[in-house]
């Protein structure tokens, strides 16, 4: 059993251990994602898909909130088939996401991410602790190498030039072969699995490895006291079996609520819908 707990997480973060906007977040004008606009209403909702996913996945969740919520569905650059933009990083993308937020005058959104994009709307809630009035975090962790490694550090700079070229060298059967397996450990939901599948192999490779190396080093923890604003963290049911060791890297947002899904896999928003559109509704107001 330890053995097989073991494999599922190592493959959790081969997949999720997945430009250049180094100034100021408050000149920042370059928007590098995707974004869709629907609904209407002065509360705005912002929406951030995980690693390599469109933000069609949230197409079931926006439908909660566009009567009277303003949406803004993104989908990140390099991802799903939108172009690839600038430099990367999750926290240039942060910084992109942030300044999005303050140059079209969004006041105080709830934001809610998933995976890769959960832990990046913790980061914006840290890091621009006065920018959202609400964030839920769909299945991510502030570390995810330490649930592999609890002795992981993150390190200063990482080079990801290494694995980049590894990706593009990749053989596009292989590439297909490692996702599908992938995916089989993710998503329990197969009525969806092959639209995610189509969105991860549509997505730049280059972007795929440079993100799977950076968000691998990304290490939230020690920010998390400077979050102010309550957030909803709904973990996938297996997590379940690991609460000490999750809710100790969560232990510095004092404004946590945590909630394990009844069933099914990562993509909760498919694999135990009722259940989490339930939690939603019940923590946006």
């Amino acid at each position: 059993m330890y053995a097989d707990n073991r494999k599922k997480y190592v493959l959790l973060f081969i997949m999720l251990a997945f430009g250049a906007l180094c100034i100021n977040v408050f000149g920042q004008d370059a928007t590098p994602f995707q974004v869709k606009v629907a609904g209407h209403g002065d509360k705005a909702v912002i929406f951030i898909p995980g690693f390599a996913s469109s933000g069609a996945v949230w197409d079931d969740t926006r439908l909660l909130f566009e009567k009277d919520h303003t949406c803004y569905t993104l989908t990140m650059p390099g991802f799903a088939g939108v172009p690839a933009s600038g430099e990367p990083t999750f926290k240039n993308w942060e910084k992109a996401i942030a300044a999005y937020i303050v140059k079209h005058k969004i006041n105080k959104p709830v934001i809610i991410g998933h995976s890769m994009g959960g832990a990046m709307a913790l980061a914006i809630a840290a890091d621009y602790p006065d920018l959202p009035a609400q964030v839920v975090v769909v299945d991510a962790l502030p570390f995810l190498a330490a649930m592999r490694d609890p002795a992981a550090q993150a390190k200063d700079k990482v080079d990801c030039s290494t694995s980049i070229a590894q990706f593009k060298a990749m053989p596009d059967a292989q590439f297909m072969q490692m996702q599908q397996g992938t995916m089989a450990m993710l998503m329990a939901d197969t009525a969806h699995r092959a639209q995610v599948l189509d969105w991860s192999v549509k997505s730049d490779r280059a972007v795929f490895a440079g993100m799977f190396c950076d968000f691998s080093n990304t290490d939230l923890r020690s920010k998390l006291s400077a979050v102010k604003c309550p957030a909803l963290i709904l973990l996938e049911s297996y997590f379940a079996n690991f609460k000490p060791a999750i809710e100790d890297q969560y232990k510095l947002l004092k404004t946590g609520d945590y909630r394990y899904a009844t069933k099914g896999l990562h993509f909760i928003m498919y694999d135990d819908k009722d259940w989490y559109e339930a939690q939603l509704k019940s923590f946006v107001k």
